[in-house]
Formats: C-alpha cells, sequence, structure tokens
C-alpha cells in the first residue's frame, strides 16, 4: 500500500479522504489543515495522523499528496511536494494567475502530477470520448457543451472564486480541449449577470456562452449558467459527419410515472458530489496507479491550457472582441 497525506480537510477533502480509505491500494497517512478541529475530526474518522505540511513533506514513507485547500495554495503546495519527490494529485485550478501559473513550469513541467480534471472521470463522458475516438459517427466536427448548476453559490464564495471561467467554466475548458483532440486557437465570449445581482456588483457575470475554434476548424459552444432552476444540468452533444452521440444528465432514479398527461421521469441529481460520485473515485483510483509508476492522464501543462482559455474568455467578455491563444 501507499502511504499519502491529503491536505485540506473541507468539503472535497473529506471526499478524497474516503475515496483513499476504500482503495486498497492507498494508506491514507496524514491530514493536514490549518483548522485542527477539522484535521483532527478527519483524520480520527480515517485512522490517520494530523501532520503539519512540513511533516508531510518530510515523511520518507509517504509517497503521494493529495492537495485539496483553498486555490491559492494549489500552485505553492503542488511545487513544495513536487520539490519534496511526492506524487501530487492536486484539484483543479492549479493556480487563479495564468502568468504566475506558466512561471512554475521549470519546477512542475516533469513532476508526477495529476491535476484533478474529476469530469474526465466520469463514466458517461468516457464512453463518449471512446466512441468518438473510434469513429462510431465519423470524423468530430462540433461539440455543444452545457454545464449550469442548481443555484448561484453565495456571494461571499464568487469573490474568492476566481469568477465563472476560472471556478466553473475551466471544467467544461479541459472537457473541449480533450473531446476536441487539438488546441484551441480562438476564443470569443458573452456574459450577463442574470440570476444574481450581487454576482455583477463583484464584477462577475452568472450566465455566459463561450465560441472556441481549432486551427483546422472544429467548434464548441459552451453554455453556463449559476442557475438551471431544474438541478444540475451536465450534458455534452458531439457532432460528427455520419452523426451525434450524446451524454445525457443523471437522474435521481431510473423510474418514469406513465399516465394520461405522459410520463414523468425523476428529478436530476442536484449536487456536484452526487452527480460525480464516481468520477471522484475513479480520480483516487488513478491515483493509485501513478503512485505504482503511470504516468498522469492530466497534469499541468493541461491545467495551464485550461486556464489560458478562462482567461481568454475574461478578456474576451470585458472587450467584446475574439481573442487569439498565444497571440
Amino acid at each position: 500500500m501507499h502511504k499519502i497525506a491529503l491536505v485540506g480537510a473541507g468539503r472535497i477533502g473529506r471526499i478524497h479522504a474516503r475515496n483513499a480509505a476504500f482503495n486498497p491500494r492507498i494508506e491514507l497517512a496524514g491530514v493536514v489543515d490549518f483548522d485542527p478541529k477539522a484535521a483532527q475530526s478527519l483524520a480520527s474518522e480515517h485512522g490517520a495522523s494530523v501532520l503539519t505540511l512540513e511533516q508531510a513533506l518530510g515523511d520518507a514513507s509517504i509517497a503521494g499528496v493529495v492537495i485539496a485547500s483553498s486555490t491559492d495554495t494549489h500552485l505553492d503546495y503542488s511545487m513544495r511536494a513536487a520539490a519534496a519527490g511526492k506524487a501530487v494529485f492536486c484539484e483543479k485550478p492549479i493556480d487563479q494567475d495564468l502568468a504566475r501559473a506558466r512561471a512554475a513550469a521549470d519546477r512542475l513541467s516533469g513532476a508526477k502530477l495529476f491535476l484533478a480534471f474529476n469530469r474526465r472521470f466520469d463514466p458517461n463522458f468516457q464512453t463518449l470520448k471512446a466512441r468518438l475516438d473510434a469513429g462510431t459517427v465519423g470524423a468530430l466536427e462540433s461539440l455543444q457543451i452545457t454545464s449550469n448548476d442548481p443555484s448561484p453559490p453565495p456571494p461571499a464564495y464568487v469573490a474568492v472564486s476566481g469568477g465563472l471561467f476560472k471556478d466553473m467554466a475551466i471544467h467544461d475548458f479541459d472537457m473541449a480541449r480533450w473531446l476536441l483532440g487539438e488546441e484551441v486557437s480562438e476564443v470569443w465570449a458573452a456574459g450577463s449577470c442574470l440570476v444574481d445581482p450581487a454576482i455583477g456588483e463583484l464584477g462577475d457575470v452568472d450566465t455566459a456562452r463561450v465560441v472556441l475554434k481549432t486551427a483546422s476548424g472544429k467548434l464548441c459552444v459552451i453554455s453556463n449558467s449559476r442557475r438551471s432552476g431544474f438541478g444540475y444540468d451536465q450534458r455534452i452533444e458531439a457532432y460528427a459527419s455520419n452523426g451525434m452521440i450524446r451524454a445525457d444528465n443523471v437522474t435521481e432514479s431510473t423510474v418514469q410515472a406513465w399516465t394520461e398527461s405522459g410520463a414523468a421521469a425523476d428529478r436530476f441529481q442536484n449536487f456536484f458530489l452526487d452527480r460525480y460520485a464516481e468520477a471522484y473515485r475513479r480520480e483516487m483510483e488513478h491515483f493509485a496507479d501513478i503512485l505504482d509508476g503511470t504516468a498522469p492522464s492530466v497534469g499541468y501543462a493541461d491545467g495551464v491550457a485550461a486556464l489560458a482559455l478562462a482567461e481568454a474568455a475574461t478578456q474576451s467578455v470585458k472587450t467584446g472582441e475574439l481573442v487569439k491563444i498565444g497571440a
């Protein structure tokens, strides 16, 4: 078994701790958090020790570190863990500042760093990707990615989130790159504040549409809103030369009621931790593979590329102009 330390005992940290505890190849040896009570609570739940970051990084028996702390710590902690020779499992985004993230290239490009874009590990999206790669519907031409939250987060969260594009849509930017199979060369975005005026007062948008274009002409439209009104709305449609492949929303159950008024299905899953529970489990399984010697399937370069698209979308909303990546 590989010993790991978890940094961050909050909501997502608790998910990773549980998945590590149930993985037969991983032992959760330590928990690090600035809040001693939170660290002790989670460590006690899984038979781990409470550690400082220095203790975790200095312990030769700890092979990997899961970074689930606040976004402003991701880059620094990743560099420190990589310098200590640890395998790193870091939550997205790698940072909120593209220049700072790029400046870390000499320290992270060759590191054993797994950046946790969890949607790549969703079984539905993995199946969609596999069928595209197999040519089931011919050559991919365009994508429609829809990602709408059930309801907006509190303004206090938005204020430190980095904004809709870096906090929410960054998942969709990564999905677009992964499914398109080539880099995006142009970005155009429009955004409005239609859901919560408090979000607009913070200088952010809560509703956006983004158009991505690759050098070969493939297109992707990303649709985001902080409020769907009907549950966690997560859909992808891939249009190709011979047809279309669609990954639809996941409902609470497969039960439907059929009456004279029509068919009524169950409601959509309403929380990201429910919708992507299996993806989080598969992420931890992949980290176990990395600890066994497998190369990370998504890493530092992917994090920087997604962040570049997020910053381009932000710039496009502000200027109303198309942004060329790398220009």
